[in-house]
């Protein structure tokens, strides 16, 4: 079998949802210290709202489509149309952000709230444009994952179920950081069983 990568175009990925798989959550959780409420505004059927609330958080959950899932509060909400937070109190944004619009969606992020978590690829650093942004000194900390994540499918794939290639991290923002970056290493491990209960429940 071939190793070649697979592109797919814009229009075959239509909204970019590639759901989190809910390891991912923990370990961010597990490395860093969130605030209690948090805006997740690209929720899609909800993976990272679920461990959230599990987790004690207040989340509100909202996205331009509507996914007919108990775990989204609000249909018809273009996160980059929206200047500014749904309602006042809300401390952090913690997204999967899609690809093709992800400097835009942490951009935005960080002109609605304080602190921005982001599942993104490691790759992300690398770009010219971006650096700029990093000068800002925003980006506190970078969580690399040791071992490659589960592969997240585009939502609605019916091909051979492959495995991730793709070195992830979350970037962790905060607008009052003027301090050196930090990288620290994370790996997930699996769902205890009573983790997947709460996260089922």
């Amino acid at each position: 079998m071939s190793d070649r990568k697979i592109k797919h175009s814009q229009a075959d990925r239509g909204l970019d949802l590639y759901q989190t798989d809910p390891v991912a959550v923990y370990a961010l959780l597990r490395h860093a210290r969130l605030p209690h409420r948090i805006w997740e505004p690209q929720c899609g059927p909800g993976n990272i709202v679920r461990v959230l609330r599990a987790e004690g958080h207040d989340v509100l959950a909202t996205d331009i489509h509507d996914y007919a899932s108990r775990h989204q509060d609000v249909a018809g909400m273009d996160f980059l149309q929206t200047y500014e937070a749904p309602y006042a109190g809300i401390e952090a944004i913690v997204m999967n952000a899609p690809f093709y619009a992800d400097m835009e969606c942490v951009d935005r992020a960080l002109d609605l709230v304080p602190k921005v978590y982001s599942l993104m690829r490691l790759t992300w650093l690398e770009s010219e444009g971006r650096h700029a942004f990093f000068k800002q000194g925003w980006l506190r900390r970078v969580l690399v994952f040791s071992n490659r994540l589960p592969m997240m499918h585009r939502d609605g794939w019916d091909g051979p179920i492959a495995t991730s290639t793709i070195a992830m991290a979350w970037f962790c923002f905060d607008r009052e950081n003027r301090g050196e970056c930090v990288t620290d290493w994370i790996k997930w491990v699996e769902l205890t069983k009573a983790q997947r209960l709460a996260i089922d429940s």
